[in-house]
């Protein structure tokens, strides 16, 4: 194994780097992805994919089967005495655990040819340890050595939140994921199977944990109360980063390796599998200076949609009164959730979001 050549070397096989590796073995490729972790490889995260990253996902070969996902019709947004929900424009959302959805990415690349090699971490990029790649891909999460190596942490903005996540055996109460925005933290329940339901808790705080915030919304503790725990409390780091270039040389930065917007917006994953198809099409063309234009044109909606988010996190007064003015004003949260999804240009979103801060200023 070690003796063969390949096209591609990916370091990391998370979603985002089986992603990758899909993508460009469809182009023709010869791909290899190492990882020093053996699968399923789990992680913290809100385990909703909106319809936008079902999308993504249809566009590398792959589709969720029902058994052991759960659909969901939009988003809700709730704190206590107020709460404000919208329907996708088109199709549904999906629940499904971070294993399974790994463990059906890993079942995909097999299928495409892609050589995996588990359990064999990365100690360079030299053309010896990427097997004499002419492409190597950083696939390697945030804290990436690739990153490091390449030369490429120049970053414009870098900030740290911390989510932990627990699994409940609950039937679903909604048909919506739910986001509870509380005092300085958001706590998101996804329906991830019939008898299931993920929740993930996101804050500034370190020390924050599930059941201390959880304390503070009493409605969530009144559904959840009695229900057997699922899984075991786990803590992931949600962070925002933003470099200056992601490209250099022979090598490129892919999913949360190349820069990342906080978990609060939902969208990494969909984020990794449009960089996925991005970067197949400029190494079939042999310019990586293509995917450089289009990462950063595919950052732009997530990161608006997490600046706004992040800032009623941090002013509560806003949060209140925004919380207040969408349930009044439905269809405004209707059109803010088409933009998140992409059914929505976001230049055609500036008239909804004249509208939102007008209402927000004269609190109507």
């Amino acid at each position: 194994m070690v003796n063969r050549k390949t096209d591609v070397f990916i370091a990391g096989g998370g979603p985002a780097g089986l992603a990758a590796a899909i993508a460009a073995r469809r182009k023709g490729f010869e791909v290899t992805v190492a990882d020093g972790m053996r699968p399923p490889i789990d992680k913290a995260c809100g385990e909703g994919l909106m319809p936008d990253g079902l999308s993504s996902l249809g566009a590398l070969g792959l589709s969720i089967p029902q058994e052991g996902s759960h659909p969901f019709r939009g988003i809700r947004f709730a704190a206590p005495g107020v709460a404000v929900d919208g329907s996708f424009p088109h199709g549904h959302g999906l629940g499904v655990r971070r294993t399974t959805l790994h463990a059906i990415l890993v079942e995909q690349a097999e299928r495409c040819g892609v050589r995996l090699l588990w359990g064999t971490p990365v100690r360079g990029i030299d053309a010896e340890a990427t097997l004499g790649a002419r492409w190597v891909v950083g696939a390697d999460g945030s804290r990436s050595r690739v990153r490091q190596w390449a030369g490429l942490e120049a970053a414009s903005r870098v900030s740290h939140r911390y989510a932990f996540r627990r699994h409940y055996h609950l039937r679903p109460w909604t048909s919506c994921m739910e986001m509870w925005w509380g005092d300085g933290f958001q706590i998101y329940i996804t329906p991830v199977a019939s008898d299931t339901v993920c929740v993930a808790l996101m804050s500034r705080d370190p020390h924050l944990r599930l059941d201390r915030a959880l304390a503070s919304l009493p409605d969530v503790v009144g559904r959840l109360a009695g229900a057997p725990i699922a899984s075991a409390e786990r803590g992931a780091v949600t962070s925002t980063r933003r470099l200056r270039a992601v490209t250099r040389g022979r090598v490129a930065l892919i999913g949360d390796a190349s820069g990342s917007v906080d978990a609060i917006t939902g969208e990494g994953l969909c984020l990794a599998f449009r960089q996925a198809v991005a970067l197949a099409d400029a190494l079939e063309a042999g310019d990586l200076r293509l995917y450089q234009a289009e990462h950063r044109r595919l950052a732009r909606r997530p990161a608006f949609m997490a600046d706004f988010m992040l800032l009623l996190d941090r002013l509560p007064y806003l949060r209140g009164r925004a919380l207040r003015v969408l349930s009044r004003n439905p269809y405004i949260f209707e059109r803010l959730l088409a933009m998140h999804v992409g059914e929505l240009p976001l230049p055609q979103f500036g008239a909804t979001a004249a509208t939102l801060g007008w209402r927000l200023i004269t609190g109507s």
